[in-house]
Order: C-alpha cells, then structure tokens, then sequence
C-alpha cells in the first residue's frame, strides 16, 4: 500500500515519531539482542532485529514521510550500565537529526531510584521513563501485578517532582492497576506503550482488550500510543488493525492518541508503507487538523517537543 500523502505529485506528511529504536550492538549490548540464547518474544522469531539499526537505516524505511522529531525509547541496555544509553542517545543528538527527546529507563522498584531518575532528567532531552512493571503472562491471574507494590509507587512518585512522565509497557489485563496509579498520581501523565498490547484478536479477547482500555481511558492524564498492534505470523493490514485504531480514538479522543511506528520492531509485522499508510486510510474521515494531530501535534505537545507546530 502506498501512502495517499506521498503519491507521486503530492507533499509528504510530515509526522512525528513518537516510538522507535536506535542500537549499535558493536559498541553497546543489549542482552535481547547479542546473547546466543533467544528469548520469548510477542513477534516470534527476532533474529532480524540482531543487527545495527541507524538513523540512516530508520529514514530510508520513512523516506515517503517527513519526520519533522522523533521520540527514542529505551531498549532493554546493559543492566550493568544504567547510565550509558542516554549517553549514547546524547552522542546521536551530537551529529544527527533524530531524535528529539528520548524515554530512559529506571528500576522505579529499585531503591536508590530517585537519584537514578535524577541523574537521567539532567539530560535536557529525556522526558519520560520506561520501566515494564512485573506482569502476569496471561489474562485471569487474581494477584497484583507490579504497579500495586509499594516500593514499584515509591518510585513512581518522583516523577512529577522531576517534570517526568511515564511509558506504560503492559498488557491489557493490569489496565486496572494502571487506571488505580493514573488516579492515585492524577498530575503525573501516563503513557501507554502499543495500544495496550491487543494480541488476541478473538472476538472475547477485543471485547476484554476494549473494556480494560475504556477503564483507563476515564482519567484525563492518561495517553495512549498506536503502534506495536502486529500479530504475529498475520501480514499488518487495514483490515486486522482497523478496530483497534477506532476502538482507541472512541475511547480516548484524537487529542490523546497519537501514531508511532516502533521500528525496527514493528518491520517483524509490516513494512513501514504499509502500517503508516494503513494509519492513513483508518483516519482519512478525519479533518485535516484531526489527523495532523495524531500523526504529529500530539507527541510534540505530550512530550514537550518544543518543535513548530505550523
């Protein structure tokens, strides 16, 4: 599918990324990535990902797009090296265009967490943290997920005081401890990683997926990414994706979703054409301002991009 902004004779969209990857395993490791041993993963098979993924690699997947900014997530780096990868995103904002701002990770269970998360906010361009809270493989477990422990809390807490918001990576099936933490920390904004995770497309499983995401969608600062929504094995259609992306606008509004490639993850699932021309023709009812908002105002406004809005 190509792009209906990018035929031939029209102007590209111009978009902001708001979730995606850089790594060079020949100078950082990443234990996902370089250990021999695969882990379980919700794409299957990774060994595509096993090599450097550049700026230049990422814009020749967009080149039908204009990235006017872009948001790096953390990528599950060297434990050992707590402070090295906003170092490494520092060295790419030295000599490179992309990204923008940049989401660290920090063990908010850890307790020395507030000064981790103080020494990531001395880099003027991280804006939020990552940490996957312990989650249940499954849906139907009664015991708390990570969210509910109280030093997971402790750590969550210096958030605001820092001028940090939240990526919030877990399944549909602990939306209700997210929506008990969006309540407890209502100043606090929380972002929620890959539409939540819909990966049983049955219809049981969407209706439980819609009702967990409705839940959460209540609290004002709650805001929701489009993007990691592939099923593994399935080719990335308009078709298999379409509810899911109209099921969260229902839910949230436009001006709390935003679209986001997760690339080069994603690219296990679908070409990049395909996912960002598929967002396109799922909102092309949309005005136009509509549209531009979730496909660039909206990461720029909810992670304080300070790009051009014009």
């Amino acid at each position: 599918m190509s792009s209906p902004a990018s035929s031939a004779g029209s102007p590209k969209r111009r978009i902001i990324d708001a979730h995606h990857h850089f790594w060079d395993l020949s100078q950082n490791y990443h234990p996902w990535l370089c250990d021999a041993e695969p882990i379980p993963f919700r794409y299957g098979d990774y060994q595509a990902l096993r090599r450097d993924f550049s700026q230049s690699d990422y814009l020749q997947h967009a080149q039908r797009y204009e990235v006017q900014g872009s948001v790096y997530v953390e990528t599950e780096w060297d434990p050992q090296d707590a402070e090295g990868e906003m170092r490494y995103v520092q060295s790419l904002k030295a000599n490179q265009n992309l990204p923008t701002v940049a989401v660290a990770h920090v063990r908010l269970d850890d307790p020395e967490a507030d000064k981790k998360l103080a020494f990531q906010r001395s880099f003027d361009f991280v804006r939020s943290v990552r940490h996957k809270p312990r989650a249940h493989a499954r849906p139907g477990q009664a015991s708390p997920g990570g969210m509910m422990e109280a030093q997971w809390r402790r750590g969550f807490q210096v958030l605001q005081a820092l001028g940090l918001r939240f990526d919030l990576q877990t399944p549909w099936w602990h939306m209700h401890e997210a929506f008990d933490l969006a309540k407890a920390f209502p100043d606090t904004t929380l972002i929620i990683n890959h539409a939540g995770l819909p990966a049983d497309r049955s219809p049981q499983g969407l209706a439980a997926w819609q009702a967990a995401m409705r839940q959460v969608s209540v609290c004002p600062n709650v805001f929701v990414k489009i993007s990691g929504i592939g099923v593994p094995g399935q080719a990335w259609t308009v078709a298999a994706n379409r509810a899911i992306v109209h099921s969260l606008l229902t839910a949230f509004g436009v001006a709390r979703c935003m679209f986001a490639s997760n690339f080069p993850v994603d690219s296990l699932c679908g070409r990049w054409d395909d996912i960002w021309g598929g967002f396109e023709e799922m909102v092309k009812d949309l005005s136009a301002s509509e549209q531009d908002a979730l496909f660039r105002a909206n990461a720029n406004r909810i992670y304080d991009m300070r790009l051009p809005n014009d």
